[in-house]
């Protein structure tokens, strides 16, 4: 399948899935930034969720995403590596006009793996995955009182710190393939290129921006705002 057997077909598969997580990322950015205003709406939204079935099935639809963008970008990187041979070695410096984010897309995608299995343990186990088998969260906390663990995992600074880099890492990772996404899958032009990047590039920093507001209005604040 072409999908799978050429490398055009492998970067189509990593376009769509990485759009959509772009999305999720998005709806996620969106429902965290309630936290800062009212931690009651908060919590309503994470209880509306909860386990439910509609959101049980997308959690699974989103760690299938996440695996397959995963998967493919190994797969690439080891053909692309496979087909340089030696030559790899024979440059040191950046080309021009080679964004450093194009160069590293790999490794900032490892940091953004190692912050999600971050992520999931802080927040998942200790909300769909608790609610599901019956469990209190960390430190007693109920499972659908999304605002605490919030308060309690960013006040902690270490993790603040730590939550800040990884986002820092999704930006760069992010800008970076938004534009490469409308660029795979043609949607792009001499006229268009430029502006994808420049669209991706506000996109992406909004998105990340709601996410390090919430992060420093916690650290900073705690739940007493």
């Amino acid at each position: 399948m072409w999908l799978y057997d050429s490398s055009v077909g492998k970067k189509v598969v990593m376009s769509v899935t990485g759009i959509a997580l772009i999305l999720f990322l998005t709806f996620h950015a969106c429902m965290n930034i309630v936290a800062v205003f009212s931690a009651d709406a908060y919590n309503s939204v994470c209880e509306f969720l909860g386990s439910n079935w509609y959101a049980v099935a997308g959690t699974l639809v989103l760690a299938f995403l996440v695996v397959l963008h995963f998967v493919y970008a190994f797969i690439l990187t080891l053909e692309n590596r496979k087909a340089r041979g030696n030559n790899r070695y024979a440059v040191t410096s950046r080309p021009d006009k080679v964004e450093w984010a194009s160069q590293n897309m790999f490794v900032l995608g490892l940091i953004v793996i190692l912050g999600l299995c971050l992520h999931l343990y802080n927040f998942w186990a200790n909300m769909m995955l608790a609610e599901l088998t019956g469990n209190a969260g960390a430190c007693g906390i109920d499972p659908t009182d999304g605002a605490a663990f919030i308060a309690q995992t960013f006040g902690n600074p270490v993790y603040a710190i730590i939550y800040i880099v990884w986002l820092v890492a999704l930006w760069f990772h992010l800008s970076h393939g938004f534009w490469s996404a409308f660029q795979t899958l043609g949607i792009n032009g001499k006229t268009w290129f430029n502006r994808w990047k420049t669209i991706g590039c506000i996109y992406v920093t909004v998105v990340i921006a709601l996410f390090i507001i919430v992060v420093l209005r916690f650290a900073l604040c705690g739940g007493a705002c």
